[in-house]
């Protein structure tokens, strides 16, 4: 049997510091031109995967969310909605393919205080609060005296080296992490701020590509939004922790979100991968979100959910929503301008709404194109690998199979079922986490041995794909008593 080990730290859960949730969204809503913030009640520029209530639309309110019928994400309470970009594959012939998403969206909602200000603790969004991560136009990477593709320097150099402007700490909090289990380190969080090349992901990255991006946490305490849906919110001065900017005293949780793109699928086929945004480098990745919890049920999360494990099941507080019922939440309705617009498999040589690819280093055009483009004859229904010795183990970095039903504009790939594992006995059974390794679909039985004050997990992992692969076995340990802050 090969086996991999890694060790993960986590600091304990003091006044709610270094406490976390995941939200995991195993289903999705749709694939479509949509984008109630930077274009309410019309077709958006681009595509987007598009996670969260069913009370999603162009033109979506806060009480729209709420009132949703459905959620496909994890938790009943939650009618948030998460969306980001599109990744398609550009075939050498100009042919544009949709890159299968795998697993869905996570989310994490970090309880990361303000280093300046920590006894101000952590507020809940408010009603009707709403916000992006990252610029879609961007096409460069501008840090000053830093080179994207060179190594990170340590965060505590960062002030002495003139880079925590709000404009070098958002360019910061994208990532794109190469997924490779063959016994090699994982590549932490936010470690790498541009999307690999072709011949580097078909090299290193046989478990795709994880998009990562970290959005804004200090809030000036007064807009719900703002004209860029961005000013009135700001990064602290480490991207995930840190302290908050004069004018922002209010801290939020910070929210992270990550998806994986099976990018493998396309090995040693000619070409380039491209964002829907017409990105072909990553630069203008970005994020937009939508509060939908009603705000007394999130700040009761906050002050009494304080686990450093992270699960929901920590939480009692959750209705948790299964895995089926989150795939079955789709969009109400589609606009007829979109309703024939492919976005799924091959779409033609052009991307959706005929968006342009531009490199840079100049801003793209972001003015509309033309209203839709390539049409189906019936409506879409249904540098180098290792960790960095500046960062920790990366806390973020699960994921969830995807659907098998057909919802909204989404056609998802078929999961094989992983068996019944087999497992030592003397451990009492914590929780079992069903994992999407690429094409492996994973089901994890963690138990706990208590020996003493050290509390060792132990992860048994059994896996079926369609070809024989041989299992792979992982061992966490969790120490008390020490603090690490979050990377």
């Amino acid at each position: 049997m090969k086996a991999s080990t890694s060790l993960a730290i986590l600091g304990a859960a003091i006044n709610g510091a270094d406490a976390f949730f995941r939200m995991p969204c195993r289903g999705m809503l749709g694939i479509a031109r949509l984008d109630p913030l930077v274009n309410p009640g019309e077709i958006a520029h681009h595509a987007h995967n598009i996670h969260g209530s069913n009370g999603f639309s162009e033109s979506a309110t806060y009480e729209d969310l709420i009132n949703g019928d459905c959620t496909s994400c994890g938790v009943a309470q939650d009618k948030s909605v998460y969306w980001a970009p599109t990744l398609y594959f550009q075939h050498e012939s100009g042919e544009f393919e949709e890159v299968q998403q795998v697993g869905g969206m996570l989310n994490y909602y970090f309880y990361n205080l303000d280093a300046k200000n920590p006894s101000s603790g952590l507020k809940a969004f408010p009603a009707g609060f709403r916000m992006i991560a990252g610029d879609a136009n961007r096409r460069n990477f501008s840090v000053n005296g830093y080179d994207a593709k060179a190594p990170e320097p340590g965060k505590a150099l960062w002030a002495s080296m003139g880079q925590t402007k709000q404009e070098d700490l958002a360019q910061r909090a994208i990532g794109f992490n190469c997924m490779n289990y063959n016994g090699r380190d994982a590549e932490p969080s936010l470690y790498r701020h541009y999307m690999p090349d072709k011949s580097y992901l078909d090299r290193e990255c046989q478990q795709g590509l994880r998009l990562e991006i970290m959005f804004p946490s200090c809030w000036n305490g007064k807009d719900l939004d703002s004209p860029n849906h961005r000013s009135h919110m700001a990064y602290p001065d480490e991207v995930m922790t840190g302290g908050c900017p004069a004018g922002f005293p209010v801290k939020f949780p910070g929210l992270f979100y990550e998806t994986i793109w099976d990018t493998f699928a396309f090995v040693s086929k000619p070409g380039r991968f491209v964002l829907s945004n017409g990105d072909v480098d990553g630069y203008g990745y970005h994020a937009d979100f939508m509060t939908g919890w009603k705000e007394e049920f999130l700040q009761l999360v906050l002050n009494e959910c304080t686990s450093d494990i992270g699960n929901l099941e920590q939480c009692p507080h959750f209705t948790k929503i299964d895995d089926d019922v989150q795939r079955q939440c789709a969009m109400k309705r589609v606009p007829s301008l979109l309703a024939n617009e492919k976005v799924l498999g091959t779409i033609g040589k052009t991307l959706p709404g005929g968006v342009q690819i531009h490199t840079g280093p100049e801003p793209a055009n972001a003015a509309n194109p033309i209203p839709h483009t390539n049409t189906l004859t019936a409506p879409s229904v249904g540098y180098s690998a290792g960790a960095s010795p500046t960062y920790s183990n990366p806390l973020p970095g699960q994921v969830f199979h995807q659907s098998e039903e057909v919802a909204g504009p989404v056609a998802a790939a078929a999961i094989t079922p992983a068996p019944e594992p087999q497992v030592d006995d003397g451990f009492e059974v914590i929780r079992t986490d069903y994992v999407t390794e690429g094409n492996m679909v994973n089901m994890v039985i963690v138990k706990e041995k208590i020996e003493y004050v050290t509390v060792t997990t132990t992860t048994y992992t059994s896996t079926a794909t369609a070809a024989n692969v041989k299992p792979r076995y992982e061992a966490h340990m969790k120490r008390h008593g020490r603090r690490h802050g979050h990377h």
